[in-house]
């Protein structure tokens, strides 16, 4: 007798992308309850499942849905407001006044909509992000059916949020606590940057992400100037000073880590650290390339961001996989340096690694929850196609994804994410905040 199940994919090739390299073709997903429950020849998965809806793809590669290690989702409401400035230019003139002037709940709350619709399109399940207001994001997530891990920041200057580290980090806590429990919202703890946060702030971090078990994210190295101004003020490299406090460890998230010297890259690989990588907005701001395959040679578990709009302008892990292949191509002079495989287990497994929450999301097996992803490669702009895998990396975008599921529940079908809030209302609500930025 077969067995009854909710759903049955039948994709041209499937890349559980665990075990490593491995492409499979004429098999079948079978989900079940929001789990995967078997990856098997389509053949046997016919003989074994009675599924209750059944999707055939044909020409379609099958995927574990996209992590987005590094995101301020929020900002989608400032794409494109401040282009063409370097990091600490674009932040001082533009983004922080604009911030100070505009960010409320309903700012993160719609710009976090905003931003879980244009993820979720473009196969991104999982977000790791950092911004104010948590609970609205979180807020904003939920309603999308997005999983997130909603990062609770913390600086030493006042915002619209807090005044203060203590006043983030108590109603940051807060926020957690109300949430506790939410099959698909979680927490970190998110201070901002060293040139941001204190010593006695990072410890106190450390302390709160030992006791309640929490991620830290933190942006660290990303440009040459951050490096000589913390020698001048602290008269150390902003990961040594962090070793000292005893920040690094196996849940600390560096993102960007752009200017590493071989002394760093020890720190990062010793003390079992994971790094976003955000080749989009390192380049856009002129920050750098990061050593990619220095951190993967080194054993470093390395996840892909989109980083926020207002510094991409695209959140868009196709393109994250595109360029953190090429710019490796590029800076060692090695064309097989980051190849396609590579680049996909950083966009989904490296990702989920890196937040802890590879038992259960990042690859094609059974037992974890079905956040899927499927692209379609049968259109004449993608063929011939001769390797599906190098296909995702150099050929497909953002829209060749046709179906998107989380735990196992549809979110974007034949190309039309199944949001609560549709294209019409988006529009509206951007074209609300457009008016008062701009103003």
């Amino acid at each position: 007798m077969k067995r009854r199940i909710d759903l049955l994919i039948t994709p041209r090739w499937v890349v559980p992308v665990e075990p490593a390299g491995i492409t499979l073709e004429n098999h079948a997903v079978a989900v079940d309850a929001g789990l995967i429950l078997a990856v098997l020849p389509l053949d046997e998965a016919r003989l074994r499942y009675e599924a209750g809806t059944t999707v055939e793809l044909p020409q379609h590669v099958l995927i574990p849905g996209l992590v987005n290690l590094h995101a301020h989702a929020a900002m989608n409401l400032m794409r494109g407001i401040a282009d063409d400035l370097p990091l600490m230019r674009w932040l001082r003139e533009a983004i922080w006044p604009a911030e100070s002037r505009h960010v409320s709940a309903a700012f993160v709350r719609d710009g976090t909509l905003l931003a879980a619709a244009e993820m979720l399109g473009g196969g991104i399940t999982t977000c790791n992000d950092m911004y104010f207001y948590p609970d609205a994001a979180a807020e904003a997530f939920a309603a999308a059916g997005m999983r997130a891990v909603v990062g609770l920041t913390v600086l030493e200057f006042p915002t619209p949020w807090a005044s203060d580290a203590d006043d983030y980090l108590r109603k940051g806590l807060a926020v957690r606590d109300a949430w506790r429990g939410h099959p698909g919202i979680s927490f970190s703890l998110a201070p901002h940057a060293p040139y941001t946060v204190s010593d006695a702030t990072f410890q106190r971090v450390r302390a709160l992400a030992d006791e309640l078990d929490l991620p830290i994210h933190t942006h660290v190295h990303e440009t040459a100037s951050e490096i000589r101004d913390a020698i001048a003020e602290h008269g150390t490299r902003p990961l040594a000073r962090l070793a000292r406090l005893g920040v690094l460890g196996e849940n600390l998230i560096a993102v960007h880590a752009v200017h590493l010297d071989d002394t760093d890259i020890e720190l990062l690989a010793h003390h079992g650290c994971s790094v976003a990588h955000c080749p989009t907005s390192n380049m856009k701001l002129g920050s750098g390339i990061a050593p990619a395959t220095r951190l993967l040679s080194a054993g470093i578990r390395v996840g892909l961001g989109s980083d926020g709009a207002a510094s991409n302008n695209r959140i868009d892990l196709f393109q994250e996989m595109r360029h953190a292949a090429l710019l490796a191509k590029a800076s060692t002079l090695d064309a097989s340096a980051l190849p396609a495989h590579t680049a996909l287990h950083m966009a989904t497994l490296g990702g989920a690694r890196a937040l802890g929450l590879d038992g259960s999301i990042g690859s094609i097996s059974p037992g974890k929850f079905a956040d899927l992803c499927a692209v379609d490669l049968g259109g004449p702009f993608s063929q011939p196609c001769f390797d599906p895998v190098s296909h995702l990396v150099y050929v497909a975008g953002r829209e060749h994804v046709t179906h998107v599921w989380v735990n196992g529940e549809s979110r974007v079908a034949k190309g039309v994410p199944l949001l609560q809030i549709n294209d019409k209302e988006l529009l509206r609500i951007t074209s609300l905040w457009h008016t008062r930025l701009a103003n």
